[in-house]
């Protein structure tokens, strides 16, 4: 099929990983009217595996690369006439940028960078097709929740403590800068915890249900009294594309489970049942 046969061609980035694998496959199936390319850079967290059941189907592409090689961006816009970009990719463990924050600052930061300059770019010529920049974030820009009814929102101050949240944080005022700069039409949503199939394994819920299988020691960090709000994967994809189609330009949304745990209770919650 050529470009035109097409109604929409989407960019999901980080398509191959946990959220973008779900966000992916519903796209895939649920508008075949629309094509959809999956890139991915395949690291550690990105398993095509995930996505064998529509990797056949004529709406369907996938291209490996890094988001950081902007002139690559470039050729992958004009290529396949992208005209919005589902923005997932992202290094996105926060042991991991404890250990390692250049990576994170790299990937995270100026990745998102190189996406967004190579829409812009693209979309100057684009007059008046509708267009969109939407890009995923985190509820840890904000810092930690409190056990005390009270929720994130829209309006909460940043408070990001950790290399991952740092990054995350800085993703986001980059979106917006590109958006009251440049006119870029954007929109942002900051998710909670996710879980679901096809996590990778050294996140808390995997990591602790394989341990307790394997009888290995279960890593708590502190008391446990870190309190975050969970959400299955599914519903989050399900929020990104109604974000995607109905969202406003220039807004912020915050997508939760209402769904809170202390680390410790959620941890004893999978021994008893695993």
């Amino acid at each position: 099929m050529n470009m035109s046969d097409f109604k929409r061609n989407i960019l999901v980035t980080g398509g191959a990983g946990f959220i973008g694998s779900h966000v992916v496959r519903l796209f895939v199936n649920k508008y075949p009217e629309y094509r959809i390319v999956n890139l991915d850079a395949l690291t550690y967290a990105g398993n095509l595996e995930n996505l064998k059941d529509v990797e056949d189907k004529p709406n369907y592409v996938f291209v490996k690369g890094d988001i950081c090689d902007f002139d690559h961006m470039v050729r992958i816009f004009d290529e396949y006439g992208i005209d919005g970009v589902i923005h997932l990719a992202a290094e996105s463990h926060v042991d991991r940028s404890i250990k390692d924050p250049f990576t994170f600052a790299r990937t995270n930061v100026m990745g998102t960078l190189s996406l967004l300059q190579a829409a812009k770019n693209a979309w100057a010529e684009f007059g008046d097709k509708p267009v969109r920049f939407y890009h995923v974030s985190t509820d840890e820009v904000y810092g930690a929740l409190q056990m005390d009814g009270t929720f994130f929102t829209e309006a909460t101050k940043y408070d990001p403590h950790s290399p991952y949240s740092a990054s995350k944080a800085s993703s986001d005022h980059f979106v917006r800068a590109f958006h009251d700069t440049y006119g870029l039409p954007t929109v942002i949503s900051n998710c909670s915890n996710n879980y679901g199939p096809y996590q990778f394994p050294e996140k808390l819920i995997p990591l602790f249900i394989n341990n307790i299988r394997h009888g290995k020691p279960l890593p708590v960090y502190g008391k446990g009294e870190n309190v975050r709000d969970w959400l299955f994967v599914e519903d989050h994809a399900r929020a990104i594309d109604i974000i995607f189609h109905e969202g406003k330009i220039n807004e912020t949304y915050n997508i939760g489970g209402f769904n809170e745990w202390k680390n410790i209770d959620l941890i004893k919650v999978m021994i008893k049942t695993v």
